[in-house]
C-alpha cells in the first residue's frame, strides 16, 4: 500500500478539477473515495468521529429520535449517521459515492442506520418532506458554486413539516467574490446560509465559530425549523 503523495486538500482539489474539466462536477467524490480505499489518498473531511459541531448541537439540544426519521446528506463513511442513529432516529444516510457507502457499512457492521447511494441533486421522490431531522455537513460547499443553489433547495425539500434542518459549513465573507475561491471546498457566505430558509423553513439560529485546528477558518452552524 503506497503512502499518499500529496497533501489531502491539494489532492482533493486536483481530483475535483479533473472531474470539472470533464464536465462531471460530482464525479470527483467517487474518485476520491476510491483512491482512499486503495491507500492512495486521504479524504480530508473523514474525521473518524462525528463532526464536533454536530456533537455540540446534540449535547445542547438533546434531541429525541424516538418515532422520528432522520436523513444524513453526504454520509461519507458514516460517523455522523451513527451519532444520529444512536439517538433513536430511524436514520437514512446517503452519499453519491458507492465506495463511501461500502466503507460506511464496513466501518459500522452493526449499524442501525440505512446506508444508500443517492444523488442530492436528484433524490428519490419518496424522500420529499419525509424526515423529521435533516443533517447537511460540508456537502453543499463541496459542490461548485453554480450548483450550490440547486443543492441547497434539495436539502431543504427533504425536511418534513415540523422538522429540523441542521447545516454545518465552512464560512467565507460575503464580499469575497466567487472567482476568488479555489475549491473544493467552496465555503458558504452568510447569504448562502440564509438561502436554505424558505417561507415555511425558518432560520432559527446561526452561529459562526473558528475551527480549533485553524482559527483563521470560520464555520457556520445553522438550524432551521419547518412550519
Amino acid at each position: 500500500m503506497s503512502e499518499p503523495a500529496e497533501d489531502p486538500d491539494v489532492l482533493a482539489r486536483r481530483i475535483a478539477r479533473e472531474s470539472l474539466d470533464q464536465e462531471d462536477p460530482t464525479g470527483w467524490f467517487e474518485r476520491l473515495y476510491s483512491a482512499a480505499s486503495e491507500g492512495d489518498a486521504v479524504v480530508p473531511w473523514d474525521r473518524g468521529a462525528a463532526h464536533p459541531l454536530l456533537a455540540e448541537w446534540v449535547e445542547e439540544s438533546q434531541p429525541s429520535g424516538a418515532g422520528k426519521t432522520a436523513l444524513i446528506v453526504g454520509a461519507g463513511t458514516g460517523w455522523d449517521a451513527e451519532l444520529i442513529a444512536d439517538l433513536g432516529f430511524d436514520t437514512t444516510a446517503f452519499d453519491i459515492s458507492p465506495t463511501a457507502i461500502e466503507a460506511a457499512r464496513r466501518n459500522h457492521p452493526d449499524s442501525k442506520a440505512h446506508y444508500v447511494t443517492a444523488d442530492l441533486l436528484a433524490p428519490p421522490p419518496r424522500w420529499h418532506r419525509a424526515f423529521d431531522l435533516v443533517v447537511e455537513i460540508y456537502t453543499v460547499q463541496a459542490l461548485p458554486i453554480e450548483l450550490q443553489s440547486a443543492a441547497t433547495q434539495q436539502v431543504g425539500e427533504q425536511v418534513a413539516p415540523g422538522g429540523t434542518l441542521l447545516v454545518i459549513a465552512a464560512a467565507r465573507p460575503d464580499n469575497q467574490p466567487d472567482e476568488a475561491v479555489e475549491g473544493p471546498p467552496w465555503p458558504l457566505t452568510r447569504a448562502a446560509i440564509e438561502s436554505f430558509a424558505r417561507p415555511d423553513l425558518r432560520l432559527i439560529q446561526v452561529v459562526q465559530s473558528p475551527s480549533p485546528a485553524d482559527p483563521s477558518i470560520q464555520r457556520w452552524r445553522a438550524e432551521y425549523l419547518r412550519d
